[in-house]
């Protein structure tokens, strides 16, 4: 566990998400449901039914900031791209076969980052970040990102993220995402 002024940071395997799940979804209905997410209860819902089969696979990380009380403030997890990982597919432009091989290994992609509004400002999301990528042994790290979320978008871009991409997650109906990626070697 790592401390970042009052907020302690906890990294976590997925059996140990599944048991503070209700932190999580507490975390992802506040910090997604406000512009440009619009997170409704079906969608977090609909997130959180398939959130135990996520932090079951392999290698799935987490990690959870709390407040010197006990408050969940943020939340990060992933977990890395199997061989035959369908993100790459998503993308509205081919990239490069090189770029989209996997391995299982090679790309560790992350699914979410969110920090409750009081909290955000702060640091918070930087140290999920870290503590969330501390150790992995990918080669780069994937995700999508809103880019109407200018916070976030700048934030990946001060930590070194580049877009390679756009992609529609989940289908043709679903709002256009920036994809990024971060090299880590």
């Amino acid at each position: 566990m790592t401390r970042q002024g009052a907020i302690a940071i906890e990294p976590m395997d997925g059996s140990a998400a599944v048991r503070a799940e209700d932190a999580f979804r507490l975390i992802y209905a506040e910090a997604f449901a406000g512009p440009p997410h619009h997170e409704t209860e079906d969608g977090v819902a609909a997130a959180f039914r398939r959130f135990p089969a996520q932090a079951g696979e392999r290698a799935f990380r987490a990690a959870l900031a709390r407040a010197e009380d006990g408050e969940p403030v943020g939340m990060a997890y992933g977990r890395p791209l199997p061989p035959d990982a369908v993100w790459w597919d998503e993308l509205t432009a081919p990239v490069p076969d090189d770029m989209r091989r996997e391995d299982g290994r090679r790309t560790f992609g992350l699914m979410e980052l969110g920090v409750r509004g009081p909290w955000r400002g702060q640091g918070v999301a930087r140290g999920l970040h870290t503590a969330l990528l501390d150790g992995i042994g990918a080669e780069r790290v994937l995700l999508n990102v809103h880019p109407a979320n200018r916070a976030a978008t700048a934030a990946y871009r001060a930590w070194g993220y580049r877009k390679v991409g756009e992609a529609r997650a989940g289908g043709t109906a679903a709002d256009l995402h920036d994809v990024m990626l971060l090299d880590l070697r």
